[in-house]
């Protein structure tokens, strides 16, 4: 451990940081444990968002910010309350910029629900019918059809819950993984609570 310590510079630990958003300790740790290489490192810090996060889970998140993002032509609006565990973490810059980062999500691939558990029993049943009907037109055995149209239930969901959507900005990564590098970052629960969009003309 001594040697890989000697041999990651502080250029390297400064470049994984501005790439990835980590402390510097979490930075260098990353770096030490895989042998300097970066992607590794990334990876690395990656997973360990992962866990920090799953130990966040279920901690009291009653704290945060009420804030709205307006598209520069006046069409859109979006109003989003985005919760934490303290004050001191709401005031930061990194929790407001994941504010408005998730603002500009909503206003760009207008989701209907922040999760899957959100979405209306009656909704998910009228869906899962018709994929399933669409199917059965095709000629499918009825077994295969129910999991042809749980799987197009699956796709129609990842494209109207907020947090299972591409990234906007970054489609490789889902908004649920920008939540999960954030919970390890500020290292407390975060929660997206509720939002509403606002499209000019229509309901």
């Amino acid at each position: 451990m001594m040697a890989n310590t000697m041999a990651i510079s502080a250029a390297l630990i400064k470049e994984l940081r501005e790439e990835t958003g980590a402390g510097m300790m979490e930075c260098k740790k990353a770096l030490e444990a895989t042998g300097g290489d970066k992607e590794k490192a990334k990876n690395w810090l990656r997973d360990r968002g992962v866990a920090l996060a799953a130990k966040k889970e279920g901690r009291s998140a009653d704290k945060g910010l009420v804030g709205s993002y307006i598209h520069h032509n006046g069409s859109v609006g979006v109003l989003l309350e985005l919760n934490c565990e303290t004050d001191f973490v709401a005031r930061t810059d990194d929790f407001q910029k994941l504010h408005q980062e998730l603002c500009f999500q909503i206003a760009a691939m207008k989701p209907r629900w922040v999760s899957r558990d959100q979405v209306p029993a009656n909704v998910l049943e009228e869906k899962r019918k018709e994929f399933e009907k669409e199917a059965l037109e095709q000629k499918k055995p009825a077994a295969i059809a129910a999991k042809i149209s749980e799987g197009k239930l699956d796709s129609w969901l990842a494209d109207f819950c907020l947090i299972e959507q591409g990234y906007a900005r970054e489609s490789s990564r889902k908004v649920k993984d920008l939540l999960t590098e954030a919970v390890a970052k500020m290292a407390e629960n975060i929660i997206v609570r509720r939002f509403v969009r606002y499209e000019v003309g229509k309901d």
